[in-house]
């Protein structure tokens, strides 16, 4: 259920993208038990410069391939949970030859009432689809 927004610098091959967005769904399924086909995932590339990430005050350089990962998704998981997510998702990202100093991770939490599927209706909400967690 997450939608996953990944934004890249360009150069990767598409089949580098296919395995860096791989990677992310692998640890979304392996630490969160969702279905395989809850796969919504958004890649974007820039042009050098159109990315900026710094450290943030903790001592390190990023390299041109860093990477920009945005997960929205519904509220409810502990900490430790999403704290085991972001480590999955640099092992994973790691096995593909991603650093982790460059796997940045943004997590935005939201509603049952804050998606739509399709047909413009709020699938959780009219009881189409299961609401997770519950």
């Amino acid at each position: 259920m997450p939608l996953v927004r990944i934004d890249v610098n360009r150069g990767r091959s598409p089949e580098d993208l296919g395995r860096l967005s791989r990677g992310i769904h692998d640890a979304i399924l392996a630490e969160y038990g969702i279905p395989e086909r809850d796969y919504f995932h958004v890649l974007t590339e820039h042009t050098q410069g159109q990315i900026v990430a710094q450290d943030a005050g903790l001592g390190f350089e990023r390299t041109p391939d860093v990477m920009m990962i945005q997960i929205f998704t519904q509220a409810g998981r502990t900490q430790e949970a999403k704290q085991s997510l972001y480590a999955a998702i640099a092992e994973k990202l790691h096995a593909v030859g991603v650093a982790g100093e460059d796997v940045f991770i943004g997590y935005v939490e939201n509603g049952s009432g804050d998606w739509s599927f399709g047909f413009g209706r709020a699938q959780y909400v009219t009881g189409e689809l299961p609401v997770p967690g519950k």
